[in-house]
Protein backbone atom coordinates (compact mmCIF):
# COMPACT_ATOMS: atom_id res chain seq x y z
CA UNK A 1 0.00 0.00 0.00
CA UNK A 2 1.41 3.59 -1.19
CA UNK A 3 -0.47 6.35 1.06
CA UNK A 4 -0.44 10.00 -0.81
CA UNK A 5 -0.55 13.05 0.96
CA UNK A 6 -1.78 16.48 0.10
CA UNK A 7 -2.37 19.94 1.50
CA UNK A 8 -5.61 21.38 1.67
CA UNK A 9 -7.02 24.99 3.28
CA UNK A 10 -10.49 24.74 4.62
CA UNK A 11 -12.08 27.88 5.40
CA UNK A 12 -15.44 28.97 7.97
CA UNK A 13 -17.20 31.57 9.67
CA UNK A 14 -17.42 29.50 12.57
CA UNK A 15 -14.52 27.66 13.55
CA UNK A 16 -10.79 26.35 12.58
CA UNK A 17 -12.61 23.15 13.26
CA UNK A 18 -15.42 23.77 10.64
CA UNK A 19 -12.61 24.78 8.12
CA UNK A 20 -10.84 21.36 8.80
CA UNK A 21 -14.21 19.33 8.20
CA UNK A 22 -15.26 21.81 4.94
CA UNK A 23 -11.50 20.63 3.84
CA UNK A 24 -11.94 16.96 4.31
CA UNK A 25 -15.25 16.97 3.51
CA UNK A 26 -14.71 18.60 -0.16
CA UNK A 27 -11.28 15.82 -0.26
CA UNK A 28 -14.10 13.35 0.13
CA UNK A 29 -15.70 13.96 -2.78
CA UNK A 30 -12.82 13.27 -5.25
CA UNK A 31 -10.61 11.15 -3.10
CA UNK A 32 -10.86 7.64 -1.78
CA UNK A 33 -9.44 6.15 1.69
CA UNK A 34 -8.84 8.87 3.29
CA UNK A 35 -6.73 7.42 6.08
CA UNK A 36 -6.12 10.78 8.13
CA UNK A 37 -4.89 14.19 8.86
CA UNK A 38 -2.51 16.31 10.67
CA UNK A 39 -3.31 20.33 11.09
CA UNK A 40 -0.25 22.21 10.01
CA UNK A 41 -1.76 25.66 10.47
CA UNK A 42 -4.54 27.51 11.67
CA UNK A 43 -5.16 31.35 10.60
CA UNK A 44 -7.82 34.10 10.88
CA UNK A 45 -9.44 37.22 9.65
CA UNK A 46 -10.06 39.88 12.23
CA UNK A 47 -11.87 42.99 12.18
CA UNK A 48 -12.82 45.15 15.00
CA UNK A 49 -11.77 42.58 17.74
CA UNK A 50 -13.52 39.91 16.20
CA UNK A 51 -12.68 36.48 14.48
CA UNK A 52 -14.77 36.91 10.81
CA UNK A 53 -13.21 33.97 9.19
CA UNK A 54 -11.04 31.12 9.85
CA UNK A 55 -8.67 29.16 7.91
CA UNK A 56 -7.04 25.78 8.46
CA UNK A 57 -4.84 24.42 6.14
CA UNK A 58 -4.40 19.95 6.84
CA UNK A 59 -2.47 17.73 5.40
CA UNK A 60 -4.66 15.11 4.14
CA UNK A 61 -3.27 11.29 3.59
CA UNK A 62 -5.01 8.69 0.96
CA UNK A 63 -4.47 5.36 -0.23
CA UNK A 64 -3.28 5.32 -3.88
CA UNK A 65 -5.94 2.88 -6.23
CA UNK A 66 -3.74 0.87 -8.74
Amino acid sequence: MTVKVIELVGESEESWEDAAQQAVADANETLEEITGIDVVSQTADVEGGTITHYRTTIDVAFVLQR
